[in-house]
């Protein structure tokens, strides 16, 4: 059996659990395949993203599961899972590259929360001087 990795990634309110194995590039999320799964094609850069930066397209086979958050949170969460998991895999040759990419740090942003007052986080109610 070959080494299966796995990793964590995570973005906004997403999490995604993601399994690496040496492979012919089979990628399946939640049961489904990447391109059933994810329909706008951006979502499906994002989250082939580390084997683009690489050079490691079609070497690995991904298995992982993704709750919480939307379709383009649980995107990035995957790609940071990824990263995470090819850079314990290899850390000499892959570690580097996606460092530099940025794919190896968590998304620290948040959406606002909405406060009290207020339409949304920010949007204040039209004002009026007469």
């Amino acid at each position: 059996m070959a080494e299966r990795i796995y990793a964590t990634g995570r973005r906004k309110n997403a999490t995604a659990r993601v399994w690496i194995t040496p492979g012919n590039g089979e990628f399946i999320v939640n049961g489904k395949d990447l391109k059933e799964y994810f329909g706008r094609d951006t979502l499906k850069m994002a989250a082939m993203a580390p084997f683009e930066v690489t050079d490691s397209r079609g070497h690995f086979n991904v298995f992982t599961t993704v709750s919480g958050g939307g379709i383009a949170g649980q995107a990035g969460a995957i790609r940071h899972g990824i990263s995470r998991a090819l850079s314990a895999f290899d850390t000499e040759r892959y570690r580097p590259r996606l460092k530099s990419a940025g794919f190896l740090t968590r998304d620290p942003r948040m959406v606002e929360r909405k406060k009290f007052g207020l339409h949304k986080a920010r949007k204040r109610p039209q004002f009026s001087k007469r």
